[in-house]
C-alpha cells in the first residue's frame, strides 16, 4: 500500500507574497551595497563621535561598522529567503516569522537615517505580509498545515 499525499498549490495571494518576500530581500542587498560606498559619511559620523579617532583608528573603526552591518544584512537575507520558501510551501510559523522580521524591520526605519533602498524593501516586506493574511493565504496556510 502506497500512500500519496498531495500537495495544494498554493494561491496566487501566497505566490506574490512570496515574490515579495524575494523582492524585499534583494533591496536589503542593494541597501547592504551602499552601506559599502557610504565610507566617506561613516567615517565622518564616526569622527564626530569620538573626536579622538584618526587615521588607522578611524579605517579600522569604518572597516568594522561596514562589516557589522554587512554581516547583520547576510542574516536578515538567509533568514528571509528560508522563510520565504518556508511560507511558499504553507508553513504558518514561517508567516508569523516573516510578520515580526517586518514588524523589526518597520520600527528599524524610525531609529535613524535609512537610505531609499531601506524603505523600499520595507514597504515591499508590508505588502507582502498583507498578502500572506489575505482569505485565499489564510484558508492555504490552514489547510497545509493539517496536510503535514
Amino acid at each position: 500500500m502506497t500512500t500519496e499525499t498531495r500537495r495544494a498549490t498554493p494561491p496566487i495571494t501566497v505566490v506574490l507574497a512570496f515574490f515579495g518576500f524575494l523582492l524585499s530581500t534583494v533591496t536589503a542587498i542593494a541597501s547592504g551595497l551602499l552601506i559599502l560606498g557610504a565610507r566617506e559619511e561613516l567615517a565622518t559620523t564616526l569622527r564626530n563621535a569620538d573626536p579622538t579617532l584618526n587615521g588607522e583608528r578611524l579605517d579600522q573603526a569604518v572597516l568594522l561598522a561596514q562589516g557589522f552591518a554587512l554581516a547583520v544584512v547576510a542574516v536578515l537575507v538567509i533568514g528571509y529567503l528560508w522563510l520565504s520558501f518556508k511560507l511558499k510551501a504553507g508553513r504558518n510559523w514561517a508567516r508569523v516569522a516573516l510578520t515580526v522580521l517586518t514588524l523589526l524591520q518597520a520600527a528599524s526605519l524610525l531609529t535613524g537615517e535609512t537610505s531609499w533602498a531601506g524603505y523600499l524593501s520595507c514597504a515591499v516586506a508590508v505588502i507582502a505580509v498583507v498578502l500572506s493574511y489575505l482569505p485565499p493565504s489564510n484558508a492555504y496556510l490552514a489547510g497545509a498545515g493539517r496536510a503535514g
